[in-house]
């Protein structure tokens, strides 16, 4: 695998981190409670990607949205009670993650290929 490919598929994998939790039914969105801008933190745990990666992410209505200028597609959604699960895609890799969000933190691992790890998220702003 180059580099260019790895680094890809971290990027990848640390999209897939901002979420865990049980997985979201499409009509059990958050409320306005958990909308704003998130720094998602990424840890490899396990497999060859890169050590951490960090991340803005947006919830507008309970979903997840790319809220920096990184390539990546993100997918997934936050209920009503703080569980997440999240799919986060680029270059031909995906990875998946689950969590909690409480207040203005939270938390969670992903899987993605041969890579895994934990997530932490904090809350910045609207």
């Amino acid at each position: 695998m180059t580099n260019l490919q790895n680094r890809t598929s971290r990027r990848v994998l640390f999209a897939m981190i901002a979420a865990t939790g049980t997985l979201i039914s499409a009509t059990s969105f958050a409320g306005p409670s958990y909308d704003g801008v998130w720094s998602v933190l990424v840890h490899t745990e396990k497999g060859d990607c890169d050590p951490g990666y960090r991340y803005p992410i947006r919830i507008a209505n309970g979903h997840l949205v790319n809220a920096g200028d990184s390539n990546f597609t993100i997918t997934g959604a936050v209920a009503p009670t703080g569980a997440i699960s999240v799919t986060v895609s680029a270059a031909g890799k995906s990875a998946n993650g689950t969590g909690h969000l409480a207040g203005t933190g939270g938390g969670g691992s992903w899987t993605g290929g041969a890579c895994s790890g934990s997530w932490t998220a904090e809350r910045r702003g609207a």
